[in-house]
């Protein structure tokens, strides 16, 4: 990575802007301290080195020993906006990000993920590859496609299968000739559970609940934290935007992660996580970017 880096002429804050990511977060990927290494950082990182269809494959094969996805789609980066101005203020909302104890990401109306922080990839750290329903790609197909979602996200299907789905519908319904919303229409009709539970279980949710309930911002949920002595935390969800981010159709998710009675409030020896210096994140263990 620093080879290449130094062939394109680019300092580490160069790579940092291209990626959305802390110069400190990008340090530590040049220095290999990585864990886990997901798809789309690895293509983001492609992308930013600015690779080869040859060098992307051995990328992938070097750090994961896997091939890249059958289409790589490196333009990914598309999401971000064409207005310089905007893009500048998107590479600064990361670093703010970045510093933010808790779980916490930009979506669209597609729930097309535009950004993450590192407590958000923490949370997500044991969910497998999948082709299109990676957490840090698109939320929505994430919590209702993904195998693994259940695992982190409790009460899978009441709490955030269903809520979300009524959402989708409302989204839906006011834009319906978006592509990519109507996408995701069609992977909900073609799984039976899912096409059923937006047929008949939203309706009887919203009828029993209200409108009301299906609004992400203040919901309380429950997710399984990251680290196994702490086991089930409440989870609530504060949706907010900036003027900045309200022209370019994001809205920025944060889920403050309670801590559960009895569970260790310093570091943890053996095995859990550390506190370090400076701005780091406390609600969720402080990753290894």
């Amino acid at each position: 990575m620093r080879q290449r880096r130094e062939e394109l002429g680019l300092s580490q804050e160069d790579l940092a802007a291209r990626l959305r990511i802390s110069v400190r977060a990008y340090g530590n990927w040049e220095r290999g301290l990585v864990k886990e290494w997901t798809d789309r950082k690895l293509l983001a990182l492609a992308e930013a080195l600015e690779m080869s269809e040859r060098q992307c494959f051995w990328l992938f094969r070097v750090m994961v020993d896997r091939d890249p996805p059958p289409t790589w789609r490196a333009a990914e980066e598309n999401r971000l906006p064409d207005d310089p101005a905007q893009r500048d203020y998107l590479c600064d909302y990361a670093a703010l990000m970045e510093s933010v104890p808790y779980p916490s990401f930009l979506v669209d109306h597609r729930w097309d993920v535009a950004l993450t922080n590192s407590a958000f990839d923490q949370l997500f750290q044991s969910v497998r590859p999948h082709p299109t329903a990676l957490p840090d790609d698109n939320f929505l197909r994430f919590v209702l496609f993904h195998p693994d979602a259940a695992a982190v996200l409790e009460d899978h299907e009441p709490a955030w299968c269903v809520p979300l789905l009524a959402q989708f519908a409302t989204a839906l319904a006011g834009a319906p000739e978006d592509e990519g919303l109507r996408s995701i229409r069609q992977e909900v009709a073609r799984d039976p559970f899912m096409e059923a539970a937006y047929r008949y279980g939203v309706p009887h949710w919203l009828s029993t609940h209200g409108t009301d309930a299906a609004e992400l911002d203040g919901a309380v949920r429950t997710v399984r934290h990251p680290d196994p002595q702490w086991g089930l935390v409440r989870c609530r969800m504060v949706a907010e935007t900036s003027r900045m981010l309200g022209e370019m159709g994001l809205t920025r998710i944060t889920l403050i992660l309670s801590t559960p009675t009895g569970a260790p409030r310093g570091p943890v020896r053996g095995g859990g996580f550390t506190h370090q210096q400076g701005a780091r994140l406390r609600a969720v263990p402080s990753p290894v970017e």
